[in-house]
Parts: C-alpha cells; sequence; structure tokens
C-alpha cells in the first residue's frame, strides 16, 4: 500500500511532467494539428491589460485538468495584445498577431477563444466563463460538436 507521502510525490510527478505548449505561429500550429489530427484552440488575449483574460490565463488554462486535457487533444496558439511597453511583442510577431485578429476576431472581444479544426474551420467561439476547468472542456468539446 502506498503512502500519503509516495501518492504525493507522485502526483507532483505527474503535474510536472503534463505540460502544454502555446505556440505563436499560427502556420506551425495548423501544420502539427494536421499531423496529429487535432483541432486548434486559438486564443486572443489582452495579457496585461484585459482582467477577464486574466481570470481565463489563471483558472483555465494553468490549471492542471486543461494541461492534461490540452496535450492529448488541442495544439494551442496564444495572440496576445499587451499594452505595457514592458510587455512589448516583436514587430513581427504583432503584425501577425493582427493578421489572425483580421481574420478570427472581427468582433473584437477579449478574450477570445476561436477552435479551429486541423485544416482551418471555424467550429466555434467562445470566451471568458466563471466556471470550473472541466466545466470549460466539457464547453470546448461541444464547440467542437463532442
Amino acid at each position: 500500500m502506498l503512502s500519503p507521502i509516495k501518492i504525493l510525490v507522485a502526483a507532483c510527478l505527474v503535474t510536472l511532467l503534463v505540460s502544454v505548449e502555446w505556440l505563436t505561429d499560427f502556420d506551425k500550429a495548423r501544420h502539427t494539428a494536421a499531423e496529429q489530427d487535432k483541432n486548434i484552440i486559438l486564443v486572443f488575449a489582452g495579457s496585461d491589460w484585459c482582467a477577464p483574460c486574466i481570470k481565463l490565463e489563471q483558472k483555465i488554462w494553468e490549471s492542471d485538468e486543461f494541461k492534461a486535457e490540452a496535450a492529448q487533444k488541442w495544439v494551442l496558439v496564444k495572440a496576445d495584445f499587451p499594452k505595457k511597453k514592458a510587455n512589448a511583442l516583436p514587430e513581427a510577431q504583432t503584425q501577425h498577431n493582427a493578421a489572425l485578429y483580421e481574420k478570427y476576431n472581427k468582433e473584437g472581444v477579449f478574450p477570445l477563444v476561436v477552435v479551429i479544426d486541423k485544416t482551418g474551420k471555424v467550429l466555434g467561439k467562445t470566451t471568458y466563463k466563471d466556471i470550473t476547468p472541466a466545466e470549460y472542456i466539457k464547453h470546448l468539446h461541444t464547440l467542437e460538436g463532442k
């Protein structure tokens, strides 16, 4: 029988092993999604000024439940639009994000979460919801039609 300490250590190790990579290159994300037969989660965020964006990051994206599901199911892309000079992105990234914004965020909503299939077809859109990570994951799956 495992002691509570061993169980805790094992849980911590599993948490450390489950990491997700947020890409910033949408073309790379589409290529990866096609290779791995996954959908894309594209997030438009204002990381240093948008309160709901920050909540979405802290409550959902940083949760162990989301990380575990994302590692298996999605390719993640973040298009950030910081306002503070200290957080400014390189010009090429700013232009890349602006092009994504023009194509996928005509509503001008922050945060906007766009679920896209491996061919580039938009399956659904959502924003921050004050629900648990498990409920948010379920919501994302409904956008995929699953």
